[in-house]
């Protein structure tokens, strides 16, 4: 399995495209399992300059080279308290995604860019 029964995306109010689920999932689910795409040090710049910006996340042992996740990987939203978390798996080279509550369907799938939930830093965008 890469990717949860259920799974869809659309419009999710004041955040463009989100990811929602139409079935219940309960908390400490796998959600999706997201290969990525890695982008280098040297090619992190570049990446500041286009819409890509705003869909990476931070990879590697230093993390300083960048990953897009495949899949719905790089749709999910962005949660102070969120509803799932996000895996760093470098060693598959995937982004897995795991449901940290129960999350009923019809519901929006959230995560905290930051990497810990209750993490309040403001985001850059």
């Amino acid at each position: 399995m890469n990717q949860r029964p259920g799974l869809y995306v659309v419009h999710s109010e004041d955040k463009g495209r989100g990811v929602f689920t139409s079935h219940d999932i309960p908390a400490g689910e796998l959600i999706e399992i997201c290969p990525v795409i890695t982008i280098p040090k040297a090619e992190v710049p570049i990446i500041h300059k286009t819409v890509i910006h705003d869909y990476y996340f931070l990879w590697g042992e230093d993390m300083e080279e960048a990953a897009l996740a495949l899949g719905f990987g790089s749709l999910y939203n962005h949660a102070v308290d969120p509803n799932a978390n996000f895996i760093l798996d470098m060693e598959n080279m995937t982004i897995d995604i795991v449901s940290i509550a129960d999350i009923a369907a019809g519901s929006e799938i959230t995560i905290n860019y930051h990497g810990e939930p209750g993490d309040d830093t403001p985001l850059w965008f």
